[in-house]
């Protein structure tokens, strides 16, 4: 494993001061936050209204299943958004990709809720769905990256972890953002109205977005180790190849690094998703729930990720970050089956139990998982490296979660199947964490040998 050392922050020898560090930090939870928001968005709209807007069925379960497909082709489009960003983070800046990656996913965004429907416009409707849902795949393959490097390499000393979960609260911000503003949305229209054009408001939401991205791009510098990165890339002749070509580096010397950490992290990514929007549709749909009371639900179930999140990276900082990270799947492990379970009784006070104790699990799981994954490189590639390994997670896990979900509740008649999805994506997480661990203390054996007397 390629652990990086922490590079001096600041220019070279100038540390940046508190007040710098805590802006950054701020500028880039809040990216994260609105990008999610975003591209949550998608997702509840999938489970609730797209199906028959853009993609008219007579079978229900048809129409839900193309629209979970819409969705899973955002996470395809995910790796090809973090390789080009990564490639040009790692050579320009984390900054400029940041606000570019805003900037397109609030246009994406815009679009999506001013978009004619099929009654309207045709087939052309779900084509153009379909490139604006791949657009904001790219965006937020781009984002993630470019925030998380922009608060981890501005953190103090020991604290990586607690600043990189940072950027990952942005998700159950996102979250309940998403799901606040859906219900809004359904408060002030009634069931007819919802479905012609209420479903849209949160979709115009999107454009504040780009208001972030003309802050960050004004008011935010650029990290102080991707600049000493930089002057030691100019310096150093050998490393010409690697400046040149990030993605090149990381598969010919570092695929094996990237790999494990998808397949780490991919349980975490389909649960998550299963848990905000497959089963919103299972839900509603199946076991007949109501929209609002599902929604609200996962909006209190996001609440406690706020403080669940930075206590599992600040003690990830304390005892490494591979232990708290195997303590979370080995969890999601043994609560798969009680999750359903207890789903199944089509009770909210089941429902919130059950996904609570899940959430707890993807908490313990996501908090330190943004300082592992820039730890894993070295400052020069670490953009490229950290969002291949995070964008193949997603497309692994959360991008066929709700449409896999789906297929296998129609194919055996039962949620069992859904938890046993989940429990073979928890071995394989299992799996690679050990691989990581074995490959860290590898590493760190030659620096740990006893210099030769003499």
């Amino acid at each position: 494993m390629d652990t990086a050392p922490s590079a001096p922050h600041g220019h070279p020898g100038t540390p940046p001061s508190s007040r710098n560090r805590r802006k950054v930090a701020t500028a880039a939870a809040l990216a994260s936050a609105v990008e999610w928001y975003d591209y949550f968005v998608f997702g509840i709209a999938a489970a609730l209204v797209l199906g028959p807007a853009f993609f008219p069925s007579g079978n229900e379960a048809a129409g839900v299943l193309a629209s979970f497909a819409t969705f899973a082709v955002g996470f395809l489009a995910r790796p090809v958004g973090g390789v080009i960003a990564g490639q040009l983070g790692d050579r320009r800046g984390r900054k400029p990709m940041l606000v570019l990656a805003l900037t397109v996913m609030g246009l994406a965004t815009t679009a999506i809720g001013l978009l004619p429907s099929y009654d309207t416009i045709g087939l052309a409707a779900p084509v153009l769905l379909v490139l604006l849902r791949l657009l904001q795949g790219l965006a937020v393959g781009a984002q993630w990256g470019g925030a998380m490097l922009m608060a981890t390499e501005y953190a103090p000393e020991g604290k990586r972890g607690l600043y990189g979960s940072l950027v990952q609260l942005g998700v159950p911000i996102g979250v309940m953002t998403a799901n606040s503003v859906f219900l809004l949305a359904g408060a002030l229209t009634d069931e007819r109205a919802f479905g012609a054009w209420g479903w849209r408001l949160p979709f115009l939401v999107g454009v504040l977005v780009l208001l972030l991205a003309r802050y960050i791009h004004t008011h935010v510098e650029e990290t102080p180790e991707f600049r000493a990165a930089e002057e030691k890339l100019a310096a150093a002749e050998q490393a010409v190849e690697a400046r040149r070509s990030p993605l090149r580096t990381i598969l010919r010397h570092h695929l094996g690094t990237v790999l494990l950490a998808g397949g780490s992290f991919a349980v975490n990514t389909a649960t998550f998703y299963i848990l905000i929007t497959g089963v919103l549709d299972y839900a509603t749909r199946e076991l007949e729930m109501r929209r609002t009371s599902v929604l609200a639900v996962s909006l209190l179930v996001s609440l406690t990720q706020l403080v669940l999140i930075p206590a599992a990276a600040a003690l990830s900082d304390r005892i490494g970050r591979l232990r708290v990270y195997a303590a979370g799947a080995v969890g999601l492990l043994f609560w798969a089956v009680p999750m359903f379970l207890l789903i199944d009784t089509a009770s909210l006070v089941w429902l919130g139990v059950g996904t609570f104790v899940g959430s707890c699990f993807l908490s313990i799981m996501y908090g330190p998982q943004a300082a592992l994954f820039a730890e894993l490189f070295t400052a020069e590639m670490r953009y490229t490296g950290a969002s291949l390994g995070y964008q193949i997670s997603a497309i692994l896990g959360g991008g066929l979660a709700p449409f896999l979900m789906v297929l296998l509740l129609e194919a055996t008649g039962t949620s069992m199947a859904v938890s046993g999805y989940i429990m073979v994506l928890s071995v394989i997480a299992l799996v690679s964490i050990w691989l990581l661990t074995r490959r860290s203390a590898a590493a760190a054996e030659p620096e740990a040998a006893p210099t030769p007397q003499g």
